[in-house]
Parts: structure tokens; C-alpha cells; sequence
């Protein structure tokens, strides 16, 4: 493989920058450029010990930037490759400056992703661990980084390759029935057969569980807050918030376009957006207000509708609850603080489910975050124990997985040859080995980082 090299810290103004070099030219480049203070060539240095000097331009010898500089040599490296990484100043311009007389020698830039590809490449990383990398990177709470610590620790591959490897050895022993059928083993009939299907199918669907879950905790639940004008959002929106984020007014029609933040509400990450009132209106920006806000609703997982406690149920709310369906919502009650005249006595589903909140007051956060757990963090997973599948592609192959396990047992219901049995098997271990990366193709390999930063 060439040599490549990226900035691998954040672009804007630090402390540090860090420059990272990955392949059989990295240290050829770094003495070409790197001049110690002790005038000392840098591969006469101990590798893998910080040096200090000066990154110069090997043209006319110019200096600059002041910088450390460590050389670690493959195998044991991130890529596994030789490997040479600068620290300078981190401003835009030294750290462009430098990389810059770094790709005027026999290097180019990485691509997406690229350092932690060619760690996947040359084995250092399976596939789920390669992903785990990024979303390391772009955890939002603690929890979702400690799923994908336990992903980058190999806790997903262990399991799905103990079910690779029951399939493989079920597959061997199918081979031997039938290349030689005489020398049949009882152990390996149909019934046996069917018993470790059964067993992995298990060890599957309890995986394919804990997805929805995962999905929660890596990507957040995109929650929309609705209900008419002057009824609280925007209240509730910096309630939950715990800063001014919404303008507040006690005049209706405040908020005229979506609003969207993140918040960490108990260890449950919420993408929090808050809307235009819905109400019928003549003002032609407060319509296009309302009308996003209908819009997002598709688009939820969860919405959260406020009503005055303070006013009688109104059409503008029969209007709200006609346009949310079926999705799963938490309805609070608002301003309760004041004399109550709302009545819910039209829709005791409702009535039965509300929160009493106020939110002058700064009433009912707690019982907001319980409703929250209740509503998408099933009782049967241990999410402190339990190994969780945060990503949609592994869920989605566990599903194709899963299902070829559905085949195999329905073929030896029907009584299907050992041939056929062994075709389900093969598919099995395909949609596993996706997983992995062992069976993937170059197309997935190359879709999957892209996504990544550069650098990384």
C-alpha cells in the first residue's frame, strides 16, 4: 500500500495539532522534515519515544513550526503499518503547512476513513470494531460510548463468530454424511440438526432484540413537541433544556419555525423539537410554521403533546391528536398550577395517561424522564450487562441471518435432502460473516468509511 497522511485532530484554534503518516514511507518523510534539537536523525532515536525540533522545509530549509514527533514501527501499530505522528501548535495554518510539504513527497492524503480501513485490511480491527471507532467518536452520553467501547472490544464478534463456528462444524459433519452416506452418524440426523438450529436461532433473535434499543442510545429519539399556541413548548423545550433556548412570550404565534437540540435526558439521549402552535391562522409565515410542524410528525418517534390545564379542551387540540396517528406519545398536562377546566373526559385513553406538570413552577421533569424509559427502554434487557447491537446494518444481517434459520428448519420439516440443508446453512454464515467483514464485499467496505472523518 502507498503512504498516506491527514490532520487527525479537529480543524479551529488548540493547543495541539496532530498530524498523523501511515506506510513503508513514513519515516523516509519524517527525516526528510523533521530537524532535532540535538541534530540527532530521527531513526538513530528510540522508537516510539517523543522528539523535539522543528518540522523545516526541506527546499530552503526554512522553519515551520515547532513540534514533537514519535516514530513507531509496524507491526504493532494502529494500521500495523510504519506509522510517524506530529504534534504542533493547532492552528489551521501550521497544521496545513506542514501537511502540506508532507504530501510533497512520495505520500498522499487519506481518504475517509482510511487509517482505520487499512487497520480493518490488515487485521488488526474486525469490521464491528471499525465501526465502533466512529461511534467512539460521535457518542453523545456516556452510555452510548460504553456500547461502543464493548464493540471495539470485540464483544459483538465473539458472539456472532461462536455462531459461525457452530455452523461451520455442523456444516463439516453434513459433508461427511454426504460424501459418505454409509458411515451415517445418529448424532447428525435431522432431529440433531434441528436442536442446534433452534439454539442459534435463539442466540439470534436475543441479539435482534436489544437493537431497538441500541438504535436509541447511538442515534437518540427524535421527539417532537406539539400543541397549540401558548400551551408551554417552548417552556418545556428550555425546561428540559435547562437553558433559554426558545424565545418565550405570552403572545400566540411565537415560534414560527422548527427549533431542534440534543439533550441528555437521565442517560436517554432525545433529539428535542420543539414547533409552531398549531391553530388555524391567516398569518402567512405562522402557516408555513404549522405546516413543518405537521410534517415532522411522520418523521418521530415520539411526541410529546401539551395541554392548557388552565383552558377547556379546544379544536385546535382535536386537530393535533387527529394528525398523530399511531405514533407513541406522552401527553402532559400544563399549568396546573392555575384552576384546572381542561376536561378529557372525550378520550379516557388520554385522560388516563397524562402528566400533571407545571412548568412555572419547574413541576414534573421527574415523571417526564420515567415515561420516557417506560416507553422505549424494554424491561428485559440488562442495557449495564447485556451485549446490545447499536448498529442498523448488523441488525438488518442478524434479520437475513435469522431468517435463513427459519428456512433451514422449515426444510427439514419438509423433509428437504442434506444438499439443501447445507445451501440454508452456507446463507447463514454469509449474512454472519457480513457482520465480521470476512464475507463482505469491497462495495460495503468502501460505502461503510466513507463515513468516517478524515484522519481517523
Amino acid at each position: 500500500m502507498d503512504t498516506i497522511a491527514a490532520i487527525s485532530t479537529a480543524y479551529g484554534v488548540s493547543g495541539i495539532g496532530i498530524i498523523r503518516i501511515s506506510g513503508d514511507e513514513s519515516l523516509n518523510i519524517i527525516n526528510k522534515i523533521f530537524k532535532s534539537k540535538k541534530n540527532i536523525v530521527i531513526k538513530n532515536l528510540e522508537e516510539r519515544k517523543l522528539n523535539y525540533g522543528w518540522i523545516v522545509d526541506p527546499v530552503n530549509g526554512d522553519k515551520i513550526d515547532e513540534v514533537l514527533t514519535v516514530y513507531m514501527n509496524k507491526p504493532y501499530t494502529y494500521t500495523k503499518e510504519d506509522i510517524v505522528e506530529i504534534n504542533c501548535h493547532g492552528g489551521i495554518i501550521p497544521l496545513r503547512k506542514i501537511l502540506d510539504i508532507i504530501l510533497e513527497e512520495d505520500c498522499r492524503l487519506a481518504d475517509k476513513g482510511e487509517f482505520t480501513k487499512r487497520a480493518f485490511l490488515n487485521g488488526r480491527l474486525d469490521l464491528t470494531q471499525a465501526e465502533s471507532v466512529m461511534d467512539i467518536i460521535s457518542s453523545k452520553t456516556e452510555k452510548s460510548m460504553s456500547l461502543s467501547m464493548d464493540q471495539l472490544q470485540g464483544r459483538l464478534s465473539k458472539q456472532v463468530n461462536e455462531i459461525v463456528e457452530e455452523l461451520i462444524e455442523l456444516k463439516a459433519h453434513l459433508e461427511v454424511n454426504i460424501d459418505f452416506p454409509e458411515y451415517d452418524e445418529e448424532e447428525l440426523t435431522k432431529e440433531k440438526i434441528r436442536e442446534k438450529a433452534l439454539i442459534m436461532k435463539e442466540k439470534i433473535e436475543k441479539l435482534i432484540k436489544t437493537a431497538d434499543t441500541g438504535k436509541i442510545f447511538k442515534e437518540g429519539i427524535n421527539t417532537l413537541i406539539l400543541g397549540k399556541p401558548n400551551v408551554g413548548k417552548s417552556s418545556l423545550m428550555n425546561f428540559l433544556l435547562n437553558e433559554n433556548r426558545s424565545i418565550v412570550t405570552e403572545v400566540p404565534g411565537t415560534t414560527r419555525d422548527i427549533i431542534e437540540e440534543f439533550v441528555n435526558l437521565a442517560g436517554v439521549p432525545l433529539n428535542i423539537i420543539d414547533t409552531a402552535g398549531i391553530r388555524y391562522t391567516d398569518d402567512i409565515v405562522e402557516k408555513i410554521g404549522v405546516q413543518k410542524a405537521i410534517d415532522k410528525i411522520d418523521k418521530s418517534d415520539l411526541i410529546i403533546m401539551l395541554f392548557d390545564a388552565s383552558k377547556e379542551l379546544e379544536k385546535d387540540d382535536e386537530i393535533i391528536l387527529e394528525n398523530i396517528g399511531s405514533k407513541k406519545v406522552i401527553y402532559l398536562k400544563n399549568k396546573t398550577d392555575l384552576d384546572t377546566k381542561l376536561n378529557l373526559k372525550e378520550h379516557p385513553e388520554i385522560e388516563n395517561e397524562t402528566i400533571k406538570i407545571s412548568l412555572l413552577k419547574n413541576e414534573g421533569l421527574e415523571e417526564i424522564e420515567t415515561k420516557v424509559k417506560e416507553e422505549f427502554l424494554s424491561g428485559n434487557i440488562d442495557t449495564n450487562n447485556d451485549l446490545i447491537v447499536t448498529n442498523t446494518r448488523h441488525k438488518n444481517l442478524l434479520k437475513k441471518a435469522n431468517k435463513t434459520i427459519l428456512e433451514l428448519l422449515g426444510s427439514i420439516e419438509s423433509g428437504m435432502t442434506l444438499e439443501c440443508l447445507e445451501v440454508d446453512i452456507n446463507d447463514t454464515i454469509h449474512h454472519l460473516g457480513e457482520i465480521t467483514g470476512s464475507t463482505v464485499s469491497d462495495s460495503v467496505i468502501e460505502k461503510i468509511f466513507s463515513n468516517f472523518c478524515i484522519g481517523k
